[in-house]
């Protein structure tokens, strides 16, 4: 069975209130509730306005401090909210690493809705793209599974697509591949990247238009097409049409090609990865299905 990584170190609720009230005693009276367990953090509501992320596992400790270090930036830019951290926990006998508290960010996830659910917030997620994909300074780290040269996952690709049992369509997947690694390569300046785009890490509002983007984890440098990949996890082909659009002649035809690879590469971490997460699973088989009927043509 295929699941997600094991936590190294588990947390209650008891744990982060007591981290809370030792080092911010003015929230110490918030009640914590648990509210994500992601591959690398487990998030917990803090009182009405705020949100506790804490590293399940060692190699999740270097994406809680790129979170401190870049999202205040990010948000400065971003037209809806993203997770600002407000305090940098220090580590204590409780807990090993270091942990934030962070702006709760309210919103439906958008892997709970449906797609046509979802069509309404192709626009904003356009726009809060075209805000984060500037130009990244120097020490930006390079995620070394985020944002690289296509050619330095084919690997992990083509071990994922060696089950055919999981994936039947694997001479059309590989053909999506091909199409993609044959694409002109990103020669530009790496941009700043959320990395880990897809619907469980975006946030709706009421009426389906975009509330917020969360789960920064990734945030690094490199080729733009890794995020431009949620558009074949999070919209149909006619949405996807309308989401593209959007970007005009900022994004180029190879990369919206490179970006679906990247989307392929996504989809099957999930599908790979979470057969004890069926949320996550949904996600990776809706992104293969959006892959698959598109062929090898692709409409920008």
């Amino acid at each position: 069975m295929a699941e997600m990584p094991r936590a190294t170190v588990e947390v209650s609720n008891a744990v982060v209130q007591r981290l809370v009230r030792d080092q911010r005693p003015d929230l110490g009276d918030c009640p914590v509730a648990r509210v994500a367990n992601g591959w690398d953090n487990a998030t917990f509501r803090l009182g009405d306005r705020l949100a506790a992320r804490l590293p399940r596992r060692a190699e999740a400790v270097p994406l809680i401090l790129h979170e401190q270090r870049y999202l205040p930036d990010i948000a400065r830019r971003s037209p809806v909210a993203v997770p600002v951290p407000v305090h940098a926990g220090r580590p204590t006998s409780d807990f090993p690493w270091p942990w934030s508290i962070v702006r709760w960010v309210p919103g439906a996830s958008a892997a709970d809705v449906g797609r046509a659910g979802r069509a309404p917030a192709a626009q904003g997620l356009a726009e809060f793209l075209l805000s984060l994909h500037v130009p990244a300074e120097t020490g930006v780290p390079v995620n070394p599974f985020r944002g690289v040269p296509l050619a330095d996952r084919n690997a992990v690709l083509m071990e994922r697509l060696g089950d055919h049992e999981r994936y039947p369509q694997t001479a059309a997947l590989r053909a999506v591949w091909a199409q993609a690694c044959a694409a002109k390569v990103w020669d530009g300046p790496a941009m700043m990247l959320h990395g880990d785009l897809h619907p469980g890490n975006i946030l709706l509002s009421d009426d389906g238009s975009l509330a917020g983007v969360i789960d920064f984890g990734d945030v690094g440098a490199g080729d733009l097409a890794v995020d431009l990949a949620v558009g074949w996890l999070m919209f149909d082909a006619g949405t996807r049409h309308r989401f593209m659009g959007a970007f005009g002649s900022a994004v180029d035809g190879d990369t919206w090609i490179r970006a679906r690879g990247w989307a392929l590469i996504l989809s099957t971490a999930m599908l790979s990865n979470s057969d004890d997460n069926p949320r996550m699973f949904r996600v990776g088989k809706f992104g293969i299905r959006q892959i698959l009927d598109d062929g090898l043509s692709l409409q920008v």
